[in-house]
């Protein structure tokens, strides 16, 4: 799927990216097309120049064919264009309905990964692992869409693009159409034109001369702006190279000056070499900073160079302007010329006129004078008037040709005034531009100027300040030399005074003594530390007291707990004792009635003991409380010690950093005393060996001289005394310094490893933190990144409105132009129809309009202008886009290598949690191995066969419990929980024997620690021996031996310690690894917690549909089941008592002993009775259930059929969903296509204009169309989301059904094939039993091979054990790969909810995107809306005055037809005034003619005072622009000047200030100068006295030392007779504590092995308490299972058929064992006939002869046995004995009489040696001896087999384990334990294990050997096994 996507991807980008080529070639092809039509429109202007009229026709034809062909491509293109954008969306389409259809199918598939995934799980019971492969699948197409969506926007933005360059395109080429039309009305006017060829050549000429003076400008400026900005780029990065080097430079004088100072500091003599070479190396560097200003003002120069080459060529530029400025003159005057021309043909004109008029005077004046002659001169008149109409059509044409060529000339003079008005406006601009760039060019070199001067003044102030450096080091330098030569002549005057110095020894000792005040006073601040020391280590000593006692409380409690068991194991002996009790009291012939009194009292002690267990139990929670605030404290005071710790470091640190200070200080001042005082130090140390030696001289005479022999003596004794004293006090000061040492070094190493640890996790938490803070960081930058590029957004969107409407603007400029012009020249014509009178007027207003128009040229040049800034900052926005579409890029990658390496983090963290639970069941596995072993030395001693019984039975309830496990995702939940609490018990457990372990290790530590104290005493004790010894001659010997004992000792102690330290490492080591353990289960317990939240819900869901009937059946079902199966144990319970009772009878019958109770039969009959009604009770809710069956087996058909219907539903929801997708796409791209249409729209708003009619319904139509638009967008969105909910609501809940009933269907299965094992079992063990029966007898033969058997069958046992162990370890470690697997699962889902969470933030992004744009297309539509409302307001406006321009129109043609009728009027006046008034006529006409000139020569003048005004401002600006320079160089100067001013002062100060400390300084050298000369004559004095003192003292001390040496060798006698006594005294010490040492070993063995006794009896009571845990954890959890059993009884339906089958099984035993009841109940009753009569004469005559050997008073008491045995009743006895006399002799009479008969059948009981002395013993004594011959049947019992031996639990293994003794020791049992051989009761006495009656069949064998009771038997005891069962 992958790669097949990635390939989709990688072909939709070529496919797109051949789009964008073509388009791109397209656009190249169309601006190679205009550049060529320019280029023909050029090449036929040019032609145009020589070529006449006909030419132009050709030209214009030839232009319209150009326009043509233009408009035909133009069109093609656009065709081209839309076929390839259809295609394009075609495909888009294509690729988008492939993409839904994989989508789609990418869905099933998951779904039906998600299908056998549950599969799995239900088959594998949640053991199988989920594969990876489904997250990494649904991950990876996720990431290709969104790559693939983003090429697509990317494409979007090219084809958006491509538009807007085609609009671009289109509208050039609208712009070259309005230029054609401009040359074709040029043109139209040359086919009228005639005689002005010439003028239109001339015209021409000039254009073209402007045209490519034009071109070279705008070449020359482009040349100029490329050098410019190449110039620029060369001076920045000089700059830049200059501006580096000069901070490198600045940096290396920094360092060097910063050395020179260290040097400085230091001082020596090595300073003149180093000052030179750096000296040296300054110059070199100061050479190369005059090179590098040098470098630069060559660079400065060469730029002033170019600036001024860059000055000519502007200046030649402007001489060009100003050529072309007087060739526009020239044409202007020539123009005048013409208008000149003009007038004088006009005046020529008026002069014919007036001549005409003259000769029309003459005539008729001639006519009147000769009118005889008017016939002689007609031909001549006629000729006359001939000419004269012929000089009016002459002048009337030539008035003609003069309105035409004045009408020429202007049309001419007006386009050739616009295009120079056009090209100087440009021009003007361009040069304003220039000067711009000069200017800022100027600027930006004043700043250069600037910054270099800057830098000189820094490289200036540099240069001072190392010459100031210089001169300050070589005034230091000479300072310190003359301080040298000062010093060495002080040296060489203290070097002469050396010899004086002894006599200022006094001094020196004083100053000494003062010293060693300090030395003490700091002695004295150590102590108080020491004492804070000890302070602490007090307190840590009451803490860890404080912490025994909490361990001593701790034992007290256990103790408690321990006294509580044996108090309960008291009283269930007691109970026991209590029970057997009972049991010996109960007579056989008991009735039920005392029976069930005994139960209830049971029952009632049971519950007692009960109470007291929930007392016991909620004391020991009580004291797992107290342990666990005990803990609590302990940690809290942990922490306290750890923060006395912390204070103690803190009081080090402030310690060491008071003492640095003080080192700091000190060594300030001992630097310069240093070299005097080493000399002071020598003489010091010569004279202090003298003193002392003479000292101790002094003091030794002294001492010799003052004591006597006796004082001596007692001295000495007392010396001795304190000295062995002292010398144990400084052994127990060792042992406590070593015991302290030890402890400190297991408290750092403890503080180490936590130390180590916590430095991890807050590396680890920093590393974390750090990264947090870089992704805050670049999350922050990228916010910001993505305002900025918000911004830039709205302003390139505001941009583009601009240009829009400035477009629209330009255009509708353009069509106002076009009126004008057309309105201008209908006014022209109209003005020139008119006569010449109205021209100033008309002139007026065509200049006013001529200045419009200039005005509106130079506004539309604005506008181009600003439109190519904006497409200039549109363009630069878009390439920052692009840039930070790259950077977001690279952050993103980024950030997915962040992820990556935090996954890795994850996968490295499970891996170390793996090994820690590696290890921790490395650690189970040894504990149990230690339990097996335990265990397997208790199971030797038991050599009971009770384990089998136990383990069968757990396995087949293990089995039973299996089967009913319910298959829903709760019993799943409900197992994980279990394993987790498992889990969380054997982590408890492993935590209880940590804690246990840890305990053992502390005091096996606290033992060697103690044994190590002992040994290093007693070594102490042998140290302390030999240094009494050591006054012997052989005791250095002995001293070397001591020592290589004492290292051996030492290393042996250190490797005991090292052995500590490893034990308390690997203690810590534990605990950090409990704790993590610990937090990894608290995260487990966490997910668990949210799954089974999850579940819950889940639950809710399904539980809230259709599964209340569900309910209620499987409870009718459960109910049913239950019953039956009550009803079956019911029966096999009677069937095994049946079967107890046949046995019991026929070894009755074998005995010979007495009968069974009939009343028994009966019962039993009744109970047959019951059995039969219940039966068919049961049959008739067997035929319900079945109905009930059938019932839900119809339902689940229809629910499959549904199902079904479903999912075809689904199918067909799903093609809906994709068609509405592909709808939805269809949708978007007819949205796409309105937004184009709307585009050209626009466009077409601009061009068409003038049809108002049609805008309206334009409007109406996009208006209803983006109506359209967007409810379609919002119901596709609409119906997107429907189908996806419906889709995923509806599956799930029918594949859940569906789940369910296969679950429920396989569950049925497996419990019948299980209930098919249990009936083969059943079968077996029936097998079994009769097979048992069979070879009863055989058993007994084999007695001495028996117990070999039952020693293989230990071993088989042994074994058993050994494989169920082992299975349990498969169990843990198999329940340990599960919760690794739900945890792999839980993190698989964590990751896919992630990924699904951004996968919506993304959907939630796109959204909000989309929303965006549909506001900002609303935004637009509300745009263009308002933009047709200004667009109708400007219609209206221009209709207005188009109205206005009509009505002037109309004005003006009145006032012309005015004008008209005032010319005739003139006309008239003229005519009648003509002889007078010609020659004032022509003063007007001269007037006239006056006033224009002036009227031209006034518009000269102002033209030229514009230009001239234009020019002052120019140089104005310029001014200005300059004064603010000098302005700025005024003020930075200034600043300089009060900085360099600030900067002398502050040197000034600061040279004064060093010459005052220099002078400070110099006064106080001397000063200590001197005082070190006073100091040096006074030590001299006093040291030649001192030498004078001590050889007086010499010659006394010589004196005294002749008597000390005759004191001494007193002393030394005296000496060895007391060592001797020493010695003495020292062997006896000895023997005393070796003895003493014996005893304390005594002691502590026996301590030790009471401790051990104790360990073991706590050990013993943990484990039973544990197992009292795990029975009460085992309980809670077959509670769960019966719960849960309850709940999933639908699943046992079919069990009723083989509950049924079992029911006619046991119905045909029952008939079987009946026939045999029948047959012995037959046999009995013939026994009981054939003996009812018969009495044994022996027995009789025995006790006949017993009651008179008895006393009168315990008669009665004999007659009472003997009517017992008869079976009288009480009452009748009562009576007889009532009546005492009459009464005893009746019995006795009728006893005799019929005892004869019944003599006979009276077997005989054997004599043995003991019945000899029968008629000697008493009546009772008698009795006992017949009840005990008769108590043991002749034939021995038979024994079972060890197999079907079943335990009779824990409290009965020690005594079951003597029964075999019991049985081969007949004679000594005891009569009143032995049971009835007459019936075995029908209540057997039940065991700890379980009811005999619920047992199966083979296990219920009745046991012959009499079966003691044991004390667990208890009604509570059936119960709990009830309940077990």
């Amino acid at each position: 799927m992958a790669s097949w996507l990635g390939g989709l991807g990688s072909g939709l980008g070529q496919s797109l990216g051949q789009v964008g080529g073509s388009l791109s070639s397209l656009t190249g092809q169309i601006s190679s097309f205009t550049k060529d039509i320019l280029l023909e429109g050029a090449e036929e202007v040019g032609g145009r120049e020589q070529s006449s009229s006909g030419r132009h026709r050709l030209g214009n034809e030839r232009l319209k064919k150009v326009c043509s062909d233009l408009e035909e491509k133009h069109e093609s293109a656009e065709l081209q264009i839309k076929q390839l954008s259809i295609e394009y969306r075609n495909q888009l389409q294509q690729k988008e309905v492939e993409i839904s259809h994989l989508k789609a199918r990418q869905n099933a598939l998951q779904e039906q990964l998600q299908k056998v995934q549950t599969a799995a799980q239900s088959a594998q019971s949640g053991a199988g692992v989920l594969p990876p492969a489904t997250t990494s699948a649904s991950f990876v197409p996720a990431v290709r869409h969104s790559s693939g969506f983003q090429d697509d926007d990317m494409d979007f933005g090219d084809i958006i693009w491509s538009q807007q360059e085609i609009n671009r395109l289109s509208n050039e080429v609208s712009r070259l159409e309005s230029e054609v039309d401009h040359w074709k009305q040029i043109a139209q006017p040359s086919k009228v034109q005639g005689a002005n060829d010439a003028e239109q050549s001339e015209v021409c000429k000039l254009q073209n001369i402007i045209k490519e003076l034009k071109q070279s400008l705008s070449q020359e400026i482009d040349e100029h702006q490329h050098e410019l900005s190449v110039l620029q780029d060369a001076h920045r990065q000089k700059l830049v190279e200059i501006s580096r080097r000069h901070r490198e430079e600045l940096s290396e004088y920094e360092e060097r000056i910063e050395e020179l100072e260290n040097q400085l500091q230091q001082g020596g003599l090595s300073t003149d070499a180093a000052d030179d070479s750096k000296i040296s190396e300054q110059e070199k560097n100061a050479q190369t900073l005059d090179a590098g200003k040098a470098k630069d003002l060559q660079i400065i120069k060469d730029l002033e160079d170019e600036i001024q080459k860059l000055n000519h060529k502007l200046s030649s530029a402007k001489e060009k302007e100003r050529i072309l400025l007087k060739e526009q003159e020239l044409i202007k005057m020539e123009k005048i010329q013409i208008t000149q021309e003009y007038e004088s043909l006009k005046s020529d004109f008026s002069k014919l006129q007036s001549s005409v008029a003259e000769q029309d005077a003459l005539l008729k004046e001639q006519e009147k004078k000769f009118p005889s002659k008017t016939s002689l001169l007609p031909e001549d008149v006629v000729r006359l008037q001939q000419a004269l109409l012929g000089m009016e059509c002459v002048c009337e044409e030539l008035q003609k040709e003069l309105t035409n060529a004045q009408h020429k000339t202007e049309n001419i003079l007006s386009t050739y005034t616009e295009d120079q008005n056009s090209e100087l406006s440009r021009l003007r601009q361009d040069l304003e531009r220039k000067e711009h760039e000069l200017n800022e060019s100027i600027a930006e070199r004043e700043t250069l100027i600037g910054e270099l001067e800057e830098l000189d003044k820094q490289n200036q102030e540099a240069t001072q300040h190392m010459i100031t450096l210089k001169e300050q080091l070589s005034k230091q330098y000479t300072e310190i030399d003359s301080v040298l030569k000062q010093l060495k002549c002080d040296i060489d005057f203290e070097r002469k005074k050396v010899s004086k110095l002894e006599i200022e020894k006094m001094e020196t000792i004083k100053e000494l003594n003062s010293h060693k005040e300090k030395l003490s006073q700091c002695s004295y601040a150590l102590n108080d530390l020491h004492v804070s020391k000890q302070q602490l280590q007090d307190n840590i000593k009451d803490l860890q007291e404080q912490l025994r006692k909490a361990q001593d409380c701790n034992l007290h409690n256990k103790k408690e707990i321990t006294e509580l068991q044996q108090r309960l194991k008291e009283r269930e002996e007691e109970l026991s004792v209590s029970l057997s009790k009972l049991t010996e009291k109960k007579n056989p012939e008991s009735n039920d009635s005392c029976q069930d009194l005994a139960l209830k009292e049971r029952e009632v002690e049971i519950a007692k003991l009960q109470n007291n267990v929930s007392e016991y139990k909620q004391l020991n929670e009580n004291l797992e409380k107290s342990m666990s605030d005990l803990k609590l404290a302990n940690e809290v005071l942990i922490a306290a010690c750890e923060e006395l710790k912390q204070q103690l470091s803190d009081a080090v640190s402030e310690k060491n950093k008071v003492s640095l200070e003080k080192d700091t200080v000190t060594e300030a001042l001992k630097m310069e005393k240093r070299q005097l005082e080493t000399e002071l130090n020598q003489t010091e140390k010569r004279l202090l060996e003298q003193a002392r030696k003479y000292e101790q001289t002094i003091e030794e005479l002294s001492n010799a001289r003052n004591m006597d022999t006796t004082a001596l003596q007692l001295e000495h004794e007392r010396l001795v005394k304190l000295n062995q004293e002292q010398d144990f006090k400084i052994a127990e000061l060792k042992r406590n310094i070593e015991q302290m040492e030890a402890d400190h070094q297991e408290t750092k190493e403890m503080l180490t490893t936590s130390l180590g640890g916590q430095k991890q996790l807050t590396e680890l938490i920093k590393e974390k933190e750090v990264f947090i803070e870089k992704f805050k960081n670049r999350a922050l930058q990228v916010q910001q990144e993505l305002e900025e590029y918000i911004k830039d957004s709205k302003k390139q969107d505001v941009l583009k409105q601009n240009l829009e409407e400035k477009d629209k603007s330009l255009a509708v400029m353009k069509e106002e132009n076009n009126h004008l012009k057309e309105e201008i020249e209908r006014l022209k014509d109209q003005q020139s129809r008119s006569l010449p009178m109205v021209e100033p007027k008309t002139l007026d207003i065509i200049i006013e309009l001529e200045s419009e128009v200039t005005q509106l040229k130079v506004i539309k040049n604005n506008l181009e202008e600003e439109i190519e800034v904006l497409k200039k900052t549109i363009e630069d926005q878009n390439q920052k886009t692009v840039q930070l579409q790259q950077s977001l890029q690279e952050q993103k990658k980024e950030i997915d290598e962040s992820k990556f390496q935090r996954e890795q983090m994850n996968v490295t963290h499970e891996r170390l949690s793996l090994e820690k639970d590696e290890e921790i069941k490395n650690l189970q596995k040894t504990i149990e191995q230690i339990k097996t072993q335990l265990h397997k030395e208790r199971r030797v001693i038991q050599t009971d066969s009770s384990d089998l019984f136990q383990e069968t039975k757990v396995q087949t309830l293990n089995g039973e419990n299996g089967n009913e496990k319910h298959d829903l995702s709760k019993a799943e939940i409900e197992r994980l929980v279990k394993g987790i609490k498992e889990r969380e018990m054997e982590i408890k457990l492993l935590n209880e024997k940590n804690v246990s372990l840890s305990q053992r290790i502390d005091q096996l530590s606290k033992d060697e620690v103690g044994k190590l104290t002992q040994i290093i005493q007693e070594k102490d004790l042998e140290i302390q021996a030999l240094n009494a010894r050591i006054s012997s001659a052989s005791y250095r010997q002995d001293v070397l031996c001591l020592q290589q004992q004492l290292q051996a000792y030492v290393m042996e102690r250190e490797q005991v310690l090292a052995v500590l330290s490893e034990k308390t490492r690997e203690n810590s080591q534990l605990k950090t690894e409990y704790h993590k353990i610990m937090d990894m289960v608290a995260a487990k317990e966490a997910a668990l917690v949210r799954l089974q939240e999850e579940n819950r819900k889940l639950s809710s869901r399904f539980e809230n549909s259709s599964q209340d009937m569900f309910r209620e059946t499987i409870q009718n079902l459960s109910r049913i089941i239950r019953e039956k199966d009550i009803e079956i144990d019911a029966l096999s319970q009677k069937c095994q008592t049946l079967l107890t009772v046949l046995q019991t009878s026929s070894t009755g019958t074998e005995n010979g002993s007495g009968g069974v109770n009939s009343n028994q039969f009966e019962k039993l009959l009744q109970e047959r009775d019951k059995l039969k009604q219940q039966v068919k009770k049961m049959e008739e809710w067997k035929q319900q259930v079945m109905t009930t069956v059938q019932n839900m087996q119809h339902e689940s058909a229809h629910l499959q059929e549904e199902l079904h219907k479903l999912q075809a539903q689904i199918s067909v929801e799903s093609d809906s969903n994709s068609k509405l997708q592909v709808d939805y796409n269809g949708l978007i791209q007819s949205y796409e296509q309105n937004e184009k249409k709307l585009k050209s729209f626009s466009q077409e708003l601009a061009q068409v204009q003038h049809s108002i009619g049609q805008l309206h319904n334009t409007k109406d139509l996009l208006l209803g169309k983006l109506d359209l638009v967007t409810p379609s967008v919002t119901v596709a969105s609409s119906f997107v989301s429907q189908p996806s909910g419906i889709q995923h609501s509806a599956p799930e809940v029918l594949s859940d059904e569906s789940k369910l009933l296969q679950k429920e269907l396989e569950q049925l299965k497996k419990k019948l094939q299980e209930k098919d094992a249990t009936i083969r079992t059943l079968q077996e063990n029936n097998q079994r039993l009769s097979d048992s029966v069979a070879t009863a007898s055989e058993f007994e033969r084999k007695g001495h091979e028996e117990t070999d058997s039952e020693m293989r069958q230990i071993k088989e046992k042994h074994d058993v054990l050994q494989k169920s162990l082992r299975e349990k370890d498969i169990l843990i470690k198999s329940k340990s790969d599960q919760l690794l697997s739900v945890s792999e699962n839980l993190s698989n889902k964590e990751n896919e909810n992630e990924l699904l969470k951004q996968a919506v933030t993304n959907l939630k992004e796109r959204n909000l995107i989309l929303e965006m744009d549909i506001r900002k297309l609303k935004e637009e539509n509300e745009k263009i809306v308002a933009r047709c409302r200004e667009k109708e307001t400007e219609f209206r406006a221009l209709q207005e005055t188009n109205m206005q321009f009509s009505m002037m129109l109309k004005e003006k043609e009145f006032e012309s037809h005015s004008m008209k009728e005032k010319a005739l009027a003139f006309e008239k006046l003229l005519k009648e005034k003509e002889q007078g008034k010609t020659g004032e006529l022509n003063q007007l006409l001269n007037e006239v003619k006056s006033m224009q000139e002036k009227a031209v020569t006034f518009q000269q003048e102002r033209d030229q005072v514009m230009v001239a005004l234009k020019q002052k401002q120019m140089e104005s600006s310029a001014l200005q622009s300059e004064m603010q320079h000098l302005h700025e160089k005024e003020q930075r100067l200034n600043q300089e000047l009060d900085r360099l001013r600030n900067h002398l002062l502050e040197m000034e100060d600061s040279y004064t200030r060093e010459a005052l400390a220099a002078e400070d300084r110099e006064a106080k050298l001397r000063k200590k100068v001197l005082v070190l000369e006073e100091k040096l004559v006074s030590s001299s004095t006093a040291v030649e006295n001192a030498s004078h003192q001590a050889s007086l003292q010499v010659e006394s001390l010589q004196e005294q030392l002749n008597l000390v040496s005759k004191q001494r060798d007193e002393t030394m006698l005296q000496l060895t007779i007391s060592q001797d006594q020493v010695k003495q005294y020292a062997l006896s010490l000895a023997n005393l504590q070796m003895v003493l040492e014996q005893f304390q070993q005594e002691e502590k063995a026996m301590y030790s092995a009471e401790l051990e006794k104790h360990q073991n009896q706590t050990s013993e009571w943990k484990k039973k308490a544990e197992k009292l845990e795990e029975e009460v954890v085992s309980l809670q959890e077959s509670l769960g299972e019966a719960n849960a059993a309850l709940d999933a009884a639908s699943r046992l339906t079919e069990q009723l058929d083989f509950k049924e089958e079992q029911i006619e099984e046991l119905k045909k035993e029952g008939e079987i064992r009946r026939e045999m009841l029948e047959d012995v109940q037959n046999k009995l009753m013939n026994l009981i006939n054939s003996t009812e009569g018969k009495v044994d004469k022996l027995l009789m005559r025995n006790l006949f002869v017993g009651h008179f050997h008895t006393p009168k008073n315990k008669r009665p008491e004999v007659l009472r046995l003997m009517g017992s045995i008869l079976g009288i009743k009480k009452e009748e006895l009562d009576q007889l004995l009532s009546e005492d006399q009459r009464g005893v002799t009746r019995w006795v009479t009728s006893w005799l009489g019929g005892g004869g008969a019944g003599s006979k059948s009276v077997p005989s009981t054997p004599l043995r040696p003991t019945q000899q002395s029968i008629f000697n013993s008493s009546f009772s004594e008698l009795f006992v001896k017949f009840l005990e011959t008769e108590s043991c049947p002749t034939l021995p019992p038979p024994k079972l087999s060890v197999h079907n031996m079943k335990p009779l639990g824990a409290a009965g293994t020690g005594k079951t384990s003597g029964l075999p003794s019991r049985t081969s020791r007949r004679p000594d049992t005891n009569p009143f334990l032995a049971p009835r051989s007459a019936a075995v009761p029908l209540i057997t006495p039940p065991s700890s294990s379980g009811h005999l009656l619920m047992k199966p069949i083979s296990d219920a064998l009745p046991t012959f050997t009499p079966l003691p009771v044991s004390p667990d038997a208890s009604a509570g005891a059936v119960l709990k096994d009830l309940l077990k069962q």
